[in-house]
């Protein structure tokens, strides 16, 4: 009896996880009708965002309880375009609450009714603002992730508001890059200038008159419609430049700079800033006006075009030609821009498999690989299949297999203060101290506060063989909320001014490093990660068979370091998001 009542126990407990659904959560479920198509029967772009930002809206103010504004949108690429008849399932949450905003997730799919296919077609994360009635302020509780997807989200959306709050800076270090216009320089002087479509040709601008039907429920204009007028307008100079009808692939984030209202007259203005042989960058912006009162810049966005023949292949498209000054400003900063995209897709949405394990590093792509960097270290210790391979003394060795991949986790607490053994080890220079594995550590360049590239020596793994070294990314993260581990995140990059020589065989790491949670003020819980690759393996293959104890007398040394130095450590003074 007390059997059968374990094990209806367990399905019970089961069941509950089976039925956990987000409570941010919301979705949204519209077929397309020939309404909401193009000339194309396909779902126009414009509609499909009133459709996002909606959707994400009722998922924030499910969790702010009171109103909410849309402050911005990341970039979103569209893999697939959607015809008359098909429908469209969104589904939005919550991925974290920071002080007054949320970052939501917008799941967009498309599903045949008639042949029972479903299929993505993109992916956005939205920011929102909490207003509630009477303009007080507003803290908002904090999201308790539940599973394995949702952990993973919660941890990396910090990552990716400091991006956010770091795009200006990133494209003012790129224009002012003197590779980078000496790149534009040589490029401008190489084109057929007679071919290029003078930009004025491709400027459209139209106004609308804000109605209530355009507001939201605080009768503010709909962020959606915005949205909607913005790509209305840059679809049109897109049509212009081509005299065909384009397709939108990609929109580079929208940021709303401030309000408007019913009784607004919003004047849309679009203008293509540069093509791109395959592609081409629309800049759109919204400004607003009430009686004879200056314009209102209300929205900003960037938006890439292509065209598509009969059988769906890329047509060529001709050269634009700027006018002075404020057009040679757009055409460059589109070339940025392009460039920002390349990297981010290269280094961020490409599958650790799809890509080598060291990404070229330069001052242009930093941002985004200390992003991976973080982000890959985050997902990795987000994972719930580890197993409990070894235990000694309360040192713990967790292993997990998957994708032909082992990865290993080190784990034990230290009474230590959290902040001062992640000043400890984030500092890479101080592992030879205590790690047998490290013959020296050479600090290459720190590149700023928070990330530095690092060559590391390790020993042979056997007694004949060459000694290896290690070009590493070390980026570190002070938490940004409570709660939130300090993070310090290892992977390999190839730099120009130190290529592998004859003499040292080059390993490679693809994702390392270290989480530490405050258990206490005087006590950490510091766990040490690694996807082994197969420089590493030979390092720990005996440790993961069980049949050495280098893991436990390494990670016994680190405590002992950590204890030994933690009245030397510099108190942290990292200024959180």
């Amino acid at each position: 009896m007390s059997s059968s009542n374990g094990t209806w126990a367990k399905l019970k407990d089961l069941a509950q996880v089976e039925m956990y659904r987000n409570p941010t959560e919301v979705k949204k479920s519209q077929i397309v009708m020939p309404c909401h198509a193009n000339h194309c029967q396909e779902l126009s772009v414009g509609q499909l965002l009133k459709w996002m930002d909606s959707t994400a809206c009722l998922s924030a103010e499910r969790h702010a309880g009171c109103p909410c504004v849309t402050a911005s949108v990341d970039d979103i690429n569209f893999e697939r375009t959607i015809g008359v008849g098909q429908v469209v399932n969104i589904k939005a949450k919550v991925n974290r609450a920071f002080n007054s905003s949320m970052e939501v997730g917008i799941e967009v799919t498309c599903e045949d009714l008639f042949s029972g296919g479903c299929w993505k077609v993109c992916y956005a994360y939205a920011t929102f603002v909490a207003r509630p009635p009477g303009g007080g302020k507003v803290h908002l509780r904090q999201l308790v992730p539940r599973t394995q997807t949702e952990q993973a989200e919660h941890s990396v959306a910090a990552e990716r508001r400091r991006m956010r709050l770091i795009h200006h800076d990133i494209m003012t270090d790129i224009l002012n890059n003197e590779s980078f216009q000496k790149g534009i320089t040589e490029g401008a002087g190489s084109q057929d200038l007679q071919e290029a479509v003078p930009t004025e040709r491709t400027r459209v601008e139209s106004v609308e008159l804000v109605l209530p039907p355009h507001a939201n429920h605080q009768v503010n204009t709909f962020g959606g419609q915005i949205m909607a007028w913005m790509e209305n307008v840059a679809t049109i100079a897109a049509s212009r430049l081509c005299n065909a009808h384009p397709t939108l692939k990609a929109i580079d984030m929208f940021h709303f700079r401030g309000p408007s209202s019913v009784g607004d007259r919003l004047v849309l203005k679009a203008i293509v800033n540069n093509t791109f042989k395959h592609s081409m960058e629309v800049g759109v912006c919204a400004e607003a006006y009430t009686g004879e009162e200056p314009l209102r810049h209300i929205n900003s966005a960037f938006m890439t075009y292509e065209v598509l023949d009969e059988a769906g292949r890329l047509q060529t498209l001709p050269p634009i030609r700027p006018e002075p000054m404020e057009g040679q400003r757009r055409y460059q900063e589109a070339i940025a821009r392009k460039k920002i995209r390349l990297d981010r897709k290269y280094i961020i949405s490409c599958n650790q498999t799809e890509m080598p394990l060291s990404v070229p590093w330069d001052a242009s792509n930093q941002v985004y690989l200390s992003y991976n960097n973080v982000f890959a270290l985050k997902m990795l210790a987000a994972r719930d299949n580890w197993v409990l391979n070894h235990e000694k003394n309360q040192v713990s060795l967790y292993t997990l297999e998957e994708d032909q991949s082992l990865c290993f986790r080190v784990e034990a607490e230290v009474e230590v203060p959290a902040a001062t053994a992640f000043q400890l080890l984030s500092e890479l220079r101080h592992r030879q101290e205590w790690d047998q594995h490290y013959n020296s550590c050479e600090l290459i360049t720190q590149v700023n506060e928070d990330d530095r590239l690092y060559r590391v020596v390790t020993p042979s793994v056997s007694e004949v063989g060459k000694i290896q070294d290690f070009i590493l990314l070390g980026s570190r993260r002070p938490p940004c909320d409570q709660g939130d581990p300090y993070v310090v995140a290892l992977r390999s990059i190839t730099l120009p001014t130190h290529p592998p020589t004859e003499d040292v065989n080059r390993g490679e790491v693809l994702c390392a490093g270290f989480t530490i949670y405050a258990v206490s003020s005087s006590v950490a819980k510091i766990s040490y990660y690694n996807q082994a690759s197969a420089e590493v393996l030979p390092y720990i293959s005996t440790d993961i068979a069980g049949l050495s104890t280098s893991f436990y007398s390494n990670f016994c040394a680190c405590s002992r370091f950590l204890l030994e130095h933690k009245a030397e450590a510099p108190i942290l003074t990292s200024t959180p998001l």
